[in-house]
């Protein structure tokens, strides 16, 4: 069964006295900057709330449903998001270091300046998210197909891409230190203004003939 409660600004201790009492539904409820760290929220669903520096640092929260909420800033440091759904949702500059996000699945969502430092687990989904100065060094991507990610300037040191299809991707001036991309299909990608330099990062990825004659341009080579 779930309970429903709309429209009421609640704190740590109100949340608490709910947890036990089954699955709860919040509308429109204003949570800037409550203290839920901890907690055991599994299975709740977040509508339209704001979360706005939110503590959820270690917060149980699988199987969570968050659709149009407001968590700027909000800490899910160490949280468990796995299988969550979360859409239409703004994460901007959100901390969700070493979350796991195992089959946990962002659409529509602004996560721009969001820092997924050692974030963990596989099978998670982004699609038309917004990661624009991201943290997500060493995240893997392996074989997941991303549509419509922006990560641009984003921090992707060390992130794995083999085998990955990117479809109307953004990489324009993301660090891509030490990124690997064997197998990734990158034709559908935004990679920026490519220079011959960049040849060694994208090594064993498929590019585009556009995009192979703007690497060998830096050449003065012309494909005719």
């Amino acid at each position: 069964m779930t309970n429903s409660i709309s429209g009421q600004t609640l704190g740590r201790s109100d949340i608490a006295k709910l947890i036990g009492k089954g699955a709860h539904h919040l509308v429109e409820c204003d949570l800037d900057e409550a203290d839920l760290s901890k907690l055991d929220l599994s299975g709740w669903t977040f509508e339209r709330c704001s979360l706005r520096h939110a503590d959820l640092s270690g917060t149980k929260l699988m199987r969570t449903t968050w659709r149009g909420c407001k968590a700027p800033f909000a800490n899910l440091t160490g949280a468990d998001l796995e299988e969550a759904r979360i859409s239409a949702c703004d994460f901007n500059n959100a901390a969700f270091r070493r979350a796991n996000i195992g089959s946990a699945r962002f659409v529509s969502t602004r996560m721009t300046g969001a820092d997924l430092h050692m974030a963990k687990g596989m099978g998670f989904v982004f699609e038309e998210v917004l990661l624009v100065g991201a943290r997500l060094p060493g995240l893997s991507f392996r074989k997941e197909k991303l549509v419509r990610l922006d990560l641009a300037q984003a921090d992707l040191t060390k992130a794995d891409f083999r085998g990955a299809v990117l479809e109307g991707c953004s990489l324009r001036e993301a660090n891509l230190d030490g990124a690997q991309f064997a197998g990734a299909d990158l034709r559908g990608a935004d990679l920026g203004g490519l220079q011959l330099e960049d040849a060694r990062v994208f090594r064993g990825a498929v590019i585009s003939r556009e995009q192979a004659e703007q690497l060998l341009s830096g050449w003065g080579l012309l494909i005719r």
